[in-house]
């Protein structure tokens, strides 16, 4: 059998509140690895409360590609993070360091090693979220929102089209473009790298739960608030984009639009955050080469340590 000749990158996946930040940054101090952020929040400027960002000082000392690139109002969709990614990969290649690439959204992983087709398939995930907030709002409030960014669909698609309304958003969803725009995707060529993957997956979602609903609650204490009426004063921003989309943040606007209470926000905010890693959590079983590590045995990083320098 030949040598696989290709370079060598990691991937370290895992829900949210799972702790992949700090062990990226704990493998980058021994391990000649290049940190890029695979999150579709962490891409936007002043959002950074209620995404998690790694603050100032950790950004300082680990540098994160692919963080603070786009402003909430410009969409950035998984095409564009597949570019912005292989771009950032070969030059962390050609610098002979490895790239590693930590994050949670598992639709970015996705298209970066398989590439994007012209129409992509369906994404489980995105079409609970739909199905949930449609539950919540009705089907003519998302072909409403259709209206707004893909008018074409929307004349022919009725306001209570379930399924073909659903199908038209997550194709945006997932491509950044809408259905009439669709150009041919990925070329269907090998990924130029060999990948190690890492998935943080808790063997007992108690902790994680606990630690999302901790870290809701400190990031309210900092001011999450204040940091969504900042961006709502602008008046290039409204709730359909999607930035404001990003799990917090929807809750949050809605709840400062008067929508909800305060205790309702919260418990809304945690209970979405929730939502989210269970979809994660969902899609990294999915990825049956991906190495398995529990976030909350004392051992993680040493054994996270031992899979790199055996890889490497």
């Amino acid at each position: 059998m030949p040598i696989d000749q290709r370079p060598l990158a990691v991937f370290l996946m895992g829900p949210t509140a799972s702790g992949k930040t700090a062990l990226a940054c704990a493998l980058s101090e021994r391990f000649p690895v290049e940190l890029v952020s695979v999150d579709s929040a962490l891409v936007y400027r002043g959002m950074d409360i209620g995404t998690a960002k790694p603050d100032a000082a950790t950004l300082g000392t680990y540098p994160h590609r692919l963080i603070d690139i786009r402003d909430p109002a410009e969409p950035y969709s998984a095409a564009d993070f597949r570019g912005d990614a292989m771009a950032a990969m070969q030059d962390i290649t050609a610098t002979g360091r490895v790239p590693l690439l930590v994050g949670g959204t598992g639709l970015y992983f996705r298209a970066l090693q398989q590439g994007l087709s012209q129409l992509p398939e369906a994404d489980p995930a995105i079409r609970e979220r739909l199905a949930a907030e449609a539950a919540d709002e009705g089907w003519p409030a998302l072909h409403a929102r259709l209206q707004r960014l893909d008018h074409t669909a929307a004349a022919r698609i009725g306001p209570n089209d379930a399924q073909r309304i659903q199908r038209a958003l997550e194709v945006i969803e997932l491509t950044g473009r809408t259905l009439s725009e669709q150009q041919q995707g990925g070329s269907g060529e090998r990924f130029p790298w060999r990948v190690l993957k890492l998935a943080l997956l808790p063997a007992d979602r108690a902790p994680l739960h606990a630690r999302i609903a901790e870290r809701f609650d400190a990031m309210l204490a900092c001011g999450f608030l204040d940091e969504v009426r900042v961006l709502r004063e602008r008046k290039d921003l409204h709730a359909d984009l999607p930035a404001i989309r990003a799990v917090g943040y929807r809750q949050a606007w809605e709840h400062l639009d008067g929508q909800t209470s305060a205790a309702e926000f919260r418990d809304k905010g945690i209970f979405a955050t929730r939502q989210l890693a269970k979809r994660q959590i969902t899609w990294l079983r999915s990825e049956l080469d991906a190495r398995v590590l529990d976030p909350d045995n004392p051992g993680l990083q040493a054994r996270a340590e031992d899979a790199l320098e055996l890889f490497l």
